[in-house]
């Protein structure tokens, strides 16, 4: 019940400071960049002070702590995949642009090796397991068949998986791809900016947003020179799409709204020869965020980003029952830690489930199968090519959680909208229903994590502009 009580109070405090009555904030930063990220969302039944009381109290500080695990830290990813669309201008010269791989040696062998036991005499038996299973699974298909025939059955099997993927996923056995640890390559400001950054965002946003010809504006929030006739008539267009539509660019613009935090969050403020110091820059927050500096966008920029919470959070309770069977271990090879990782996994799912205004994906794709169907294909199309421009970015630190956090939120895009049933899964063994790879359980926590951390950090801001004005 205090808990409860506190959890109340803090709502209505982050209410009052925010609220644009009180006339001593009227001109202060913190009253331009919050007064109006308040009350309740766009096609949600949930407001802001709700989001704020339940991540930053209760949900952010155990997810953090999950993600440090050694499970979750150590993420495979190609970053040397070709751009498939244009010739990419490499910024690896920046010194703060660049990643530390893993070596092999560093990797716990339950991550590195599929088919690693907790016990040596397991272990042994390791060859015995993988082919147990797999002639488990083709136990599924006609055994008069010849191997061949077998094989190809399986590829087609993979294949109809591959319908529910909204990304293209790096092929985890490609000699390119190697383990990164996200806590010795954080997300943070790397001096990546400029024509090639302001590209990336351009392609996604004018290419990949569904904007018809006839709106001249810029999707891309980045883009000057733009009057308030143009910014009418782009709103009025974007209300009037179809809720599917318009839930795609808020999406994407609540992921930009993210990364913009943290690049502010964990600015560059001085360099010396012996050190380097991390912190907060207000004026970069400002610059991005303030609503007189961003002609009235900040505030619809960070209320996209409360929008992209709430959809993960929906993603993460959906999954709950695929991650509490029996059979589901956050294999490390550290049984007692792993057991110990699980239960905290639970509890933060749990919690999470018990979030009482969770977004209701049964909003989209509604209505006739058939059209519901071909706009599903499109919206998966339009994000897959999303995560093939991460491919382009020129920082490879930036690469990295590009391609993470798109990685990240096309799981929980895939986890909301995947026909095929998450629930009632055997405890044990494998399954022929529903599936997610170690690799889209890494993504998708983290890009979680990075969300959950935005919100965070927007506390963090206020209360630093608060305090300089």
């Amino acid at each position: 019940m205090r808990l409860l009580l506190f959890l109340g109070c803090a709502a209505v405090a982050l209410c009052i400071v925010r609220g644009c009555s009180p006339r001593n904030f009227a001109d202060s930063p913190s009253h331009r960049c919050f007064c109006q990220v308040t009350g309740y969302l766009d096609d949600c039944t949930c407001d802001v002070e709700t989001i704020d009381a339940f991540n930053n109290f209760k949900l952010f500080p155990k997810l953090q702590k999950l993600l440090e695990s050694d499970y979750f830290r150590y993420y495979k990813v190609n970053l040397k995949k070709p751009c498939p669309f244009w010739d990419v201008v490499s910024h690896c010269g920046i010194k703060d642009c660049a990643v530390k791989p893993c070596h092999t040696s560093e990797i716990p062998d339950g991550i590195k090796s599929s088919g690693f036991k907790y016990s040596e005499e397991a272990n042994r038996h390791v060859g015995e397991l993988v082919d147990c299973e797999k002639a488990e699974r083709l136990g599924a298909v006609d055994e008069s068949l010849s191997v061949e025939t077998q094989q190809a059955f399986l590829q087609w099997a993979n294949h109809d998986d591959s319908g529910d993927n909204f990304c293209e996923a790096d092929d985890e056995h490609s000699p390119d791809a190697e383990y990164v640890d996200l806590l010795l390559n954080p997300e943070r400001y790397t001096g990546y900016k400029g024509p090639d950054a302001w590209k990336i965002w351009n392609i996604i946003y004018e290419e990949n947003c569904f904007k018809p010809q006839t709106i001249k504006r810029p999707l891309n929030p980045l883009a000057s020179s733009r009057g308030d006739n143009e910014d009418n008539t782009f709103y009025n267009w974007l209300e009037g799409l179809c809720v599917e539509k318009r839930a795609f660019y808020r999406l994407i613009s609540g992921l930009h709204a993210s990364i913009n935090i943290h690049l502010s969050a964990r600015y560059l403020l001085q360099e010396t020869w012996l050190e380097q110091i991390w912190g907060h820059n207000a004026s970069e927050f400002q610059k991005r965020f303030d609503t007189v500096l961003t002609k009235g966008e900040g505030a619809r920029r960070l209320r996209n980003l409360y929008f992209l919470y709430l959809i993960e959070l929906r993603a993460a309770s959906k999954v709950l029952p695929f991650i509490e069977r029996l059979g589901f271990q956050l294999f490390t090879g550290d049984k007692a830690r792993d057991t110990e990782n699980k239960k905290l996994l639970l509890e933060i799912l749990q919690d999470v489930k018990s979030f009482p205004l969770h977004f209701d994906e049964n909003s989209l794709f509604a209505g006739n199968k058939k059209d519901a169907d071909k706009l599903k294909e499109e919206f998966r199309l339009h994000f897959r090519n999303i995560s093939r421009i991460m491919d382009c970015v020129g920082c490879f630190k930036c690469r990295l959680w590009g391609k993470l956090q798109t990685q990240g939120l096309g799981t929980a895009l895939k986890i909301l909208f995947s026909e095929k049933q998450i629930e009632n899964l055997p405890e044990r063994g494998p399954t022929y229903g529903f599936q997610l790879t170690r690799q889209e359980i890494v993504a998708f926590f983290n890009a979680f994590g990075r969300i959950s951390t935005s919100i965070k950090e927007l506390e963090n801001f206020r209360n630093l502009l608060l305090n300089t004005q």
